[in-house]
């Protein structure tokens, strides 16, 4: 079953990654926030709930892993 995600929580995760990665001491920082643009950018057109939920299940787990892989 999927949940339907809000545009205002993928603006807040948005946010929240990028907040992260201006905090990063041991990551190039420029490289980290690239990708997470560039991952933003790539799935701005998503339409598949499941794909969406998907995605921000993804961004989600990395900022509370606190690991990039």
């Amino acid at each position: 079953m999927t949940t339907l995600v809000s545009p205002t929580q993928v603006l807040q995760l948005y946010r929240s990654l990028i907040r992260y990665g201006q905090n990063l001491q041991l990551t190039d920082k420029q490289y980290y926030l690239r990708r997470v643009r560039e991952e933003f950018r790539a799935n701005k057109d998503l339409q598949a709930p499941e794909k969406i939920e998907f995605m921000f299940k993804k961004g989600q787990s990395l900022l509370q892993r606190k690991r990039l892989i």
